[in-house]
């Protein structure tokens, strides 16, 4: 006798349904690094940046956590003329056009205070150049002796350095005595670059904190006859990049 052959009629395991989730966006890319500045461009967006930075940070609302608000204000106030002249000439020639705003306060003793104000559509044209001159300016004069550098390039290092003690004596505090020509600095990078700056330009400079700003220095004689003499020199015939 044949037995039967039994079936199996149960149904095989239902598949799972395909997700229906979105795919994943794929991942993001670095911001595209600013195209490299030639050496004049560079000298005129690094004091620019040097004196927007002598100047206090703008007050903002909220907790504070110390150190300096990132970025370069669009507005930005000098207490002396010469100052805010000289920002406005390198905007200028770095294309950035800017609104020049005097207003005069004090009652018993009347004080000037310059505003410059960069247009809404130039902002960030402005912001990209004035971050991308500081910090390959202060690049170019914290970081150590190239091996191999071009003249050229000594010839430069030389001239931003002038260019930060230029924007420094203008904007900054000026602390002058007998002994000593100083500025008083409330950002700390600037005061680094400052007393790198003086050790390109053959000068030893001090640094000093103070209550809430730190005080750089070279010594009277010959080394503020130097400073003052490389800060003075803006000519138009550059060397050759």
């Amino acid at each position: 006798m044949v037995e039967p052959i039994l079936l199996d009629r149960r149904r095989p395991p239902a598949t799972a349904p395909p997700s229906r989730l979105p795919a994943a966006p794929p991942p993001s890319r670095p911001p595209a690094a600013p195209p490299p500045l030639d050496w004049t461009t560079l000298a005129d967006a690094f004091e620019t940046a040097c004196l927007l930075r002598c100047m206090p940070p703008p007050a903002t609302p909220g907790p504070r956590h110390g150190g300096r608000q990132p970025g370069f204000p669009a507005t930005v106030e000098f207490n002396r003329e010469e100052a805010a002249r000289r920002a406005r000439q390198l905007l200028d020639r770095l294309g950035i056009p800017v609104r020049h705003e005097l207003a005069v306060g004090g009652l018993r003793r009347r004080y000037e205070l310059h505003r410059l104000h960069v247009p809404r559509e130039f902002r960030p044209g402005y912001g990209a150049m004035m971050e991308n001159g500081w910090r390959r300016g202060r690049r170019e004069l914290l970081g150590g002796p190239v091996p191999g550098a071009s003249t050229a390039r000594r010839q430069w290092r030389t001239r931003l350095a002038a260019a930060a003690w230029r924007a420094a004596l203008l904007a900054g505090g000026r602390h002058v005595r007998r002994h000593i020509l100083g500025v008083r600095i409330t950002d700390r990078e600037l005061a680094a670059v400052l007393v790198r700056g003086a050790a390109l330009l053959d000068v030893p400079a001090l640094l000093r904190p103070g209550t809430g700003c730190y005080l750089v220095s070279v010594a009277h004689g010959r080394d503020r006859d130097r400073i003052l003499r490389h800060a003075g020199e803006e000519t138009t015939q550059r060397p050759v990049a």
